[in-house]
């Protein structure tokens, strides 16, 4: 079927939709486009005349005049698209709020951080591990060179460093905390 026999089997509408879109520039388009805009269209003059006669109604006329279809269309306009502020009201507003100066900075340089514990990459877990003394077996002999060294001290470490090192983990809880790995999936 050649174009000009298409165009005549077309309804009235469909070529006004039609001829609509080529005066955008649209040139070219699926078929199903003509359709969507001809349901598009007559559904809001449904929704109008609908609420055109729901006026003319309440006004208690028997007709549907044209000030009842402009009434439901200013109507459909003001319940879809809601209108701006006058630009006067606006740049009154901005000079109103532009009047309140910034608040000073603390930190002025670098991107503030939360604290650690508000943060979700510290540690949620800690453990107290406990060291326990130990007994070491002593022999006979050590005793009794221990008897005649002039230092009371029975450990027989030479790095006096570790052996006080060694005294604070003893008396005192070590925390030790290991960061989250990834999610393991079942």
């Amino acid at each position: 079927m050649a174009e000009g026999e298409e165009q005549q089997d077309m309804p009235r509408d469909a070529k006004i939709v039609k001829s609509l879109l080529k005066s955008m520039g649209v040139e070219e388009y699926e078929p199903r486009v003509i359709h969507q805009f001809l349901e598009l269209w007559y559904r809001y003059v449904v929704d109008v005349l609908t609420d055109a006669q729901v006026y003319s109604e309440h006004a208690g006329k028997s007709v549907i005049d044209s000030d009842d279809v402009k009434l439901a269309i200013q109507s459909k306009v003001n319940f879809s698209f809601s209108q701006p502020p006058p630009r006067e009201v606006l740049l009154e507003l901005a000079r109103n709020k532009n009047k309140i100066p910034l608040p000073k900075t603390i930190n002025p340089t670098g991107i503030p951080l939360p604290p650690e514990q508000d943060t979700l990459i510290s540690p949620n877990y800690q453990f107290a591990i406990r060291k326990t003394q130990t007994k070491q077996p002593v022999d006979e002999t050590e005793d009794d060179e221990d008897a005649s060294d002039p230092n009371p001290n029975p450990n027989p470490n030479p790095n006096p460093s570790q052996e006080q090192r060694s005294d604070v983990f003893q008396g005192t809880p070590q925390r030790v905390s290991f960061p989250l790995g990834p999610k393991r999936t079942r």
